[in-house]
């Protein structure tokens, strides 16, 4: 690639001349090389146009010179770096015509004396003018090597005149020629013909922020302390700015308080606050500043809600301004209807007066925002404003249904800490709501003091609103002993509050039915679960509320999931997302987190381990941000997944991270406590750590199966059955196989008994692999066929202990029964077998003969070692020798390790 902005042969005098116009800077330090983009723009080099447009301190011009110094070696580049002196188009013209006469001296020479002779003051035809130069710069380039003009900073010399010539150049450019163009504000060119005929390459500001590696990267230039969640939140707040990050480094390094490093990225001091004032605030008209300074208060806005907290009807045509210069606006939609401001840009902003009284402004957003029906941002803005009044009568306009059918108890309880308990106590309608929101959040003891406050409120105006009262203190109060693990209180509460709560009440229905489907499932009753989850579905369809819909279809798939159906189970929440696909990706919703966990859970069961684990994490960003007690089942699963890859470190890590939460959360250890120790105890089996695994092992046992026995927790019902699978599992690994055969035994039996397909396919493939690792290989073959019975609703999970250690046995009797899927499934997943020169693979037995043979023991010694008769012992050996095609023992060995069947 030749750089005409660095060619030898310039005279002295030229380069006096020319000075450092057509000099293209070198990278900055530290520059972090961005390859994804300067990829997309080498695609558009069989265009006309790259534009890259970004606001200030995105990189635009280091990605530019990156470009360029990556060009291949036939392509030459021309740089012309502008200023608001270019602005004059016959000056930026001037310039052009000096910068192409590098490549080609003999051009324009007559072009450039009309340019001298023209009078600023006076009309000049700057159109017909390049369509002069172009004809003739047509004879001069060659496509073999093709020039990249770059203009450099465009908006520092945009104006009509000559976006109109920049058309007029677009249009007419001459094969052998590129452009390229960086700008913060989107130059005024019609741009349609050009991108339908792929002539374009446009780059933007989401293009141009640095991704989560980039951003590291840049922040690896200068070691630092930061770690874990300082550094997340460091690179979130930066909005993928370089220049944000850049002024971070620098006030870290003139900083000796590691702990003040994270507040340092803030656009409201130092560096960044001058950098912004500067470089764009200071530059826009004087109504466009008042606007952004009224409006940095919204964590969102549109024009519509910005018209209503200023008192005008412009804010349509400021967008537009904005969004045309650049000015840190982000998009939330597709249809360019809602936006925010970069963080750094808002903190800026905040920081400097408002032209009005900042609660004012906020008053008038949270009237904007009920008018419209978003409640949770009328009564954030009322909060803001200072008016606890308006929040608390927002809050009670706020239905049960709403509330149970979003279950976003995190903003209620935000809210509540906000509000005075006066205020909270003050009517039926709140008392209720947050009663709810605090059983929801497992806070029970807060739930059940403040619904006692409802008697304050008896008897009521009517026998109806009393009657309805009731019957909603009995569906709280069944959830919150559903919680307590009090299963008589439960039962009874609920099934009251069934008969009682009025049609209007669906929501409180709907929960009822869906606590005693979670207690049916502890009780091992999956019919009655399944009866429950029926009446919830058909209810929910009825009243036509798809976040209803959904949890019914969450809890149909738990039930067929502890039934062994995990293909039902996963169909189940599959249909239960598509039912919220309708829903704004902006809100929050606790189900939705739910079924995008238990996608992730059950992809796990499928032996999907990596699809798996990207819908767990999914899930639990949704989860916590609505503050719901399901990121246990994320978290443990996560555990479970980097335990059986040997990942022990992450895996308590995950284990302690869900431990952290539910103590922010001040989530009784009843709910989280068993559920997290019994993963802690597969770890320590893996580990060989089996001191520790006993001990645990022996208290949950104690606490879940003794003669009083706990309740199983809401999120984990099946809790007491799989205490018992990891005893099972630890009287193996200490040796004691008669012991845990009668415990496999009993918990198959538990589990095909009561339909528990799960517990049985796992109790089943526990006991498999006992009996192939004592050498029982005729009671296996016998034990396996009830197994694949079993596992016909798709779940594999439990198989994967068989697939690593037994693959030959297991492919041996796999390939001779009748073909189903779960056979077909299992047997994808098997290693391909080592066959003999015959074709004919030896069989797990044969395999472990051969393998004594090749040791040098004699048919008694193996006889003896393998727990088989003399006579078995010589028949094995008749058929290796006869697959192997040979006659002998020595024979034997010496073909097997050629074939590689032996080390």
């Amino acid at each position: 690639m030749t750089d005409l902005s660095r060619m030898h042969g310039f005279t002295s005098q030229a380069l006096g001349l020319l000075g450092g116009r057509f000099f293209r800077p070198p990278l900055p330090d530290g520059h972090v090389p961005r390859l994804r983009l300067c990829e997309r723009l080498q695609a558009g080099l069989g265009g006309r146009l790259l534009l890259v447009n970004a606001p200030a301190g995105f990189g635009k011009s280091s990605l530019a010179i990156e470009f360029c110094e990556a060009l291949p070696e036939h392509w030459r580049s021309l740089w012309l770096g502008l200023s608001q002196r270019d602005a004059d188009p016959g000056r930026f013209l001037e310039r052009l015509l000096e910068g192409l006469q590098q490549y080609c001296p003999a051009l324009g020479g007559q072009a450039m004396g009309l340019l001298k002779m023209r009078q600023r003051h006076q009309p000049f035809a700057f159109e017909e003018w390049l369509d002069g130069l172009l004809d003739e710069l047509a004879l001069y380039l060659q496509t073999d090597t093709p020039l990249l003009l770059v203009l450099d900073d465009y908006h520092l010399a945009q104006g009509p005149v000559l976006d109109r010539c920049l058309q007029f150049f677009l249009n007419h450019l001459p094969p052998g020629l590129v452009l390229l163009v960086t700008s913060r504000q989107r130059p005024d060119w019609h741009l349609a013909r050009l991108r339908l005929s792929r002539q374009l390459v446009e780059l933007n500001e989401q293009d141009l922020r640095l991704t989560a590696e980039e951003s590291l990267a840049v922040i690896g230039r200068q070691p630092t302390g930061l770690r874990g969640q300082a550094l997340d939140n460091l690179i979130q707040r930066s909005d993928g700015w370089v220049a944000g990050l850049r002024f971070w480094q620098l006030a870290a390094s003139e900083s000796s308080d590691e702990q003040a490093l994270p507040q340092a990225l803030h656009g409201g001091e130092g560096l960044i606050r001058d950098y912004l004032l500067e470089e764009v605030i200071d530059r826009l008209p004087v109504d466009v500043q008042a606007f952004l300074y009224d409006t940095a208060c919204q964590e969102r806005f549109c024009a519509p809600l910005c018209d209503a907290v200023r008192g005008r009807h412009d804010s349509a045509a400021i967008l537009q301004f904005l969004q045309a210069h650049q000015v840190f606006l982000v998009p939330l939609d597709e249809h360019g209807n809602w936006f925010r401001y970069h963080h750094l840009f808002s903190d800026l902003l905040r920081s400097r007066q408002a032209s009005q009284p900042l609660a004012a402004l906020q008053l008038r957003a949270s009237r904007w925002f009920e008018s419209q029906g978003l409640l949770d941002e009328a009564v954030e803005q009322a909060l803001r404003a200072g008016h606890l009044d308006v929040a608390a009568n927002l809050v009670q306009s706020l239905s049960e249904e709403q509330l149970l059918a979003e279950q976003n108890v995190g903003m209620l309880l935000r809210w509540k800490m906000d509000l005075p308990d006066s205020l909270l106590i003050s009517t039926p309608r709140l008392i209720v709501l947050y009663s709810w929101a605090l059983g929801l959040a497992c806070q029970l003891d807060a739930a059940e003091e403040l619904a006692g406050y409802l008697s304050r409120f008896l008897p009521a105006p009517s026998a109806t609103a009393q009657r309805s009262m009731l019957a909603q203190w009995l569906a709280l109060s069944g959830v919150i002993a559903r919680g307590r693990g009090d299963r008589e209180r439960t039962l009874a509460y609920c099934a009251e509050a069934l008969q009682s709560l009025p049609s209007k009440r669906y929501g409180q229905r709907l929960v009822c039915l869906s606590t005693l489907s979670n207690l049916a499932i502890a009780d091992g009753d999956f019919w009655r679960a399944r009866g429950w989850n029926r009446e919830a579905l058909e209810l929910a369809q009825r009243v036509g509320n798809p976040l209803f819909e959904a949890l019914a279809h969450y809890d149909r798939a738990r039930v067929l999931h502890a039934r062994g159906e995990v293909l039902r189970a996963l169909d189940e929440v599959r249909q239960g997302l598509q039912r919220l696909q309708g829903l704004s990706a902006q809100r929050l919703y606790a189900v939705r987190a739910r079924l995008t966990l238990y996608e992730g859970y059950l992809l796990v069961s499928r032996l999907q381990p990596a699809q798996g684990r990207a819908r767990l994490r999914a899930g639990l960003g949704e989860a916590r941000a609505c503050r719901d007690i399901s990121v246990l089942i994320g978290h443990c699963v996560i555990a479970t997944l980097d335990g059986r890859e040997g990942h022990f470190a992450e895996a308590f890590a995950e284990l302690a991270e869900a431990e952290r939460l539910m103590h922010i959360w001040d989530v009784p250890p009843v709910y989280y406590l068993a559920m997290i120790t019994l993963v802690k105890c597969e770890l320590w089996l893996a580990q060989g750590r089996l001191d520790l695994a006993e001990s645990w092992l022996l208290r949950l046992g104690q606490t879940y199966g003794g003669e009083q026995p706990a309740a199983a927790p809401e999120f984990h019902p099946l809790l007491p059955l799989h205490i018992a699978l990891q005893q099972a599992l630890l009287e193996r690994t200490q040796s004691r196989g008669d012991d845990a055969e009668q415990r496999l035994a009993s918990l198959v039996e538990r589990g095909q008994a009561s339909g528990g397909m799960l517990l049985a396919v796992n109790a089943l493939c526990q006991w498999l692999a006992l009996l192939l690792g004592a050498g029982r290989e005729g009671q296996a073959a016998q034990l396996l066929p009830r197994l694949l019975e079993a596992a016909r609703g798709g779940v594999l999970q439990p198989f994967q202990p068989l697939l690593e250690q037994h693959p030959q046995w297991l492919h041996e009797h796999l390939q001779a029964r009748a073909a189903c899927p779960v056979q077909a499934e299992l047997l994808k997943r098997l290693p391909q077998m080592p066959c003999t020169g015959s074709g004919e693979a030896l069989s797990g037995r044969e395999l472990a003969v051969l393998e004594l043979i090749a040791q040098g023991c004699s048919n008694q010694q193996i006889s003896e070692r393998l727990f088989i008769s003399l006579h078995t012992v010589k028949t094995h050996a008749s058929h290796i020798n006869s697959k192997l095609g040979v006659e002998r023992r020595t024979q034997a060995v010496a073909k097997a390790k050629t074939l590689g069947l032996l080390a």
